[in-house]
């Protein structure tokens, strides 16, 4: 009940502020497990995602920000949990793998921080690396907006991504880097639904 409390207060928040639209949500089935990669420009992006997607979504957020407690709590209630950057972080894998097993949504940021592809120029493997384990369908995201008050933000969920083929216990860094590529032209290169 806290949860739903929880995203029904961000999602009325989001909309009254950043007057939030989304399309494409007819690409997300029920009852079906998906990996959900947006692009990350903005502090908002987490919340906004997490209230606007009509399904219950679980999302990784870096480890330092548990250490606020009122962050800590509501991350708790609401189905986010904690990884650790730069490595590789086993308890998140097998956490992830977990969610994905239970036909849920797992939301990820690929970009590993907010505008991570004009810093580093790419996006991070670990959504590659779970899309491979799992043989899960991912779902492109693309953020639109500039975030200030009153001003419209949208969400365009892609049709998903079927890496099936190339699912491994232990995929190669080459089979990673075809599937994060993909995932990079699917959000960013390209129009992944079509645009009211």
């Amino acid at each position: 009940m806290i949860r739903i409390f929880l995203k029904f207060c961000v999602k009325i928040f989001t909309l009254i502020v950043f007057r939030v639209e989304t399309y494409g949500q007819e690409n997300i089935e029920k009852n079906k497990p998906y990996i959900m990669c947006a692009n990350h420009t903005s502090n908002w992006d987490p919340p906004i995602l997490y209230s606007a997607t009509k399904r219950e979504m679980y999302m990784m957020a870096k480890a330092e920000l548990f250490k606020n407690k009122f962050i800590y709590w509501a991350a708790k209630k609401t189905n986010i949990f904690p990884v650790k950057r730069g490595k590789q972080d086993i308890e998140s894998i097998k956490k992830s793998l977990q969610v994905l097993k239970d036909n849920k949504i797992l939301a990820i940021f690929p970009e590993g921080t907010r505008n991570g592809m004009k810093k580093n120029g790419k996006i991070q493997n670990g959504p590659a690396y779970l899309a491979a384990r799992s043989g899960v369908e991912v779902i492109p995201v693309k953020i639109e907006g500039n975030f200030k008050p009153f001003t419209k933000v949208k969400l365009y969920y892609g049709k998903p991504l079927d890496f099936s083929k190339y699912q491994s216990k232990k995929p190669e860094k080459e089979t990673l880097d075809i599937i994060s590529s993909e995932i990079t032209q699917a959000i960013w290169n390209r129009e992944i639904v079509n645009k009211k």
